[in-house]
Formats: C-alpha cells, structure tokens, sequence
C-alpha cells in the first residue's frame, strides 16, 4: 500500500523508532571538538548559508552539541516517518531529501550540496513525524545536531531565526515549483530548467539520480544529452 497523502508516507523498511535509533547510534561519528580535522571543518562552517551571517562566540556556543559523520553513497541521515530529528550542515558531497511509500517508490525532493543545509525544522515545529528522508547521494561529510538544540538556539537569537525560517521557506518553494514543473514541461525543458537552476550541480550528481529527480529514465536523460537537445 502506498501514501494516502505526503505525511503518512513511512519508511521504506519496516523500522521502529527503537530500531531506527539504534542504526543511528551505530553511525560513524565524532564529537566535532575532538574531530582531527577540527580546524578545517570549523573553517567550511563558517562558509555554510545558514550560518555565516554568525559571529565567532554564536558559533562557539553550538560546538557542544555538533558532530561530524563521515557517510558513503546511499547511507541515510534521516528517516521518513520518526520523531527523532537532526539540523545537518553540509561540509562535502551530496545529499538528497526523499519520499518513499512502503514498495520502495522513491520521488527526490530537492538535492543539497556543499556548504548547503538538511533539516526537518518544519516537521519538528508542527510536531509531526519526519515526511521524508535525507539521503547521501555521494560520500559525504556532515556536521549534524540534535533539532531540539538549534531550535533553542534560534529562539534565542531572533534575526537568526527570521534568517533561517526564510531559507526553509525558500527550500520549499523551489520544491514546490519542481513538483509543478515535472507536470507543466516536457523532458527537455525540465533538463534545461535544472540547469539553469542548479549549473553547479550538473556535473556532480550522477545521472541515475537527476533522472530520477527530473521523472525520467537514465536512457532517455542520455539519449537527449547525446542527441544534443540539451
């Protein structure tokens, strides 16, 4: 059976929330104060869209509580359907947010990409369960946080929060318009939209995956690239 609707969709497996954490717990990750690459990684935060606008002591204060994880293609960050939720900064590599229904039938939402952000703010706010899963499209690096201290964070610090609710209000309208696109162009105009939106994206996301993000085959996607309508 599939989703009745975009938030009763659940995990692709049949996880539990005991199980989920578990499989979280088990992941590879170090405090980011005890990271060996500690100074570097401090140095890409600084450069992230949610964050830069910080000053030294704001960034000083959420050190406690972040931590990096080193994933590999296909390692999740995030399950659909829990409760236990995470704000995650992106150092390197490509993540995905996705909706699946219980067959494995996957529609990608948006990509993210270095220096990028990931969260679920919006589903812990309204206090819902998560209605998709954030995905490592390639290897990549991750500063992630627990969503219970961020939120407290940004209470905290009013133009910060007015900043970063904007820049998820902005994410969900681009996803918004790529979900009418898949309906309103053709194939070759939902290619040529994405890279005009997205050129940098282009050439690092393998083609399986913006086929899919675009509702095409692999085959048609390279049959249009070869042919030279896009």
């Amino acid at each position: 059976m599939g989703c009745d609707d975009y938030d009763s969709c659940r995990p692709i497996a049949q996880l539990t929330e005991v199980n989920i954490s578990k499989i979280q717990s088990a992941l590879p990750m170090t405090l980011l104060a005890n990271h060996s690459e500690r100074n570097v990684i401090r140095l890409e935060l600084k450069h992230n869209e949610v964050l830069k606008g910080l000053d030294e002591i704001d960034r000083e204060r959420l050190e406690p509580f972040m931590s990096v994880f080193d994933g590999g293609k296909g390692d999740f960050l995030l399950y659909q359907g829990v409760r236990e939720m995470e704000q995650y900064f992106i150092i390197d590599g490509i993540l995905k947010r996705v909706v699946s229904n219980q067959e494995g039938k996957e529609m990608i939402l948006r990509f993210a990409d270095r220096n990028d952000m990931e969260t679920s703010y919006a589903a812990w706010r309204l206090r819902t369960p998560t209605p998709y899963g954030i995905v490592c499209v390639t290897k990549a690096r991750v500063v992630r946080m627990p969503l219970t201290e961020w939120a407290a964070f940004l209470d905290a610090r009013p133009k910060a929060k007015a900043s970063f609710e904007l820049y998820v209000m902005r994410v969900m309208s681009e996803i918004m318009a790529h979900t009418i696109t898949l309906h309103l162009l053709d194939a070759p105009g939902r290619v040529h939209r994405f890279v005009r939106k997205h050129p940098d994206l282009v050439d690092k996301i393998p083609q399986k995956q913006l086929a899919s993000y675009l509702n095409l085959s692999a085959e048609t996607l390279s049959r249009l690239r070869h042919s030279g309508k896009i």
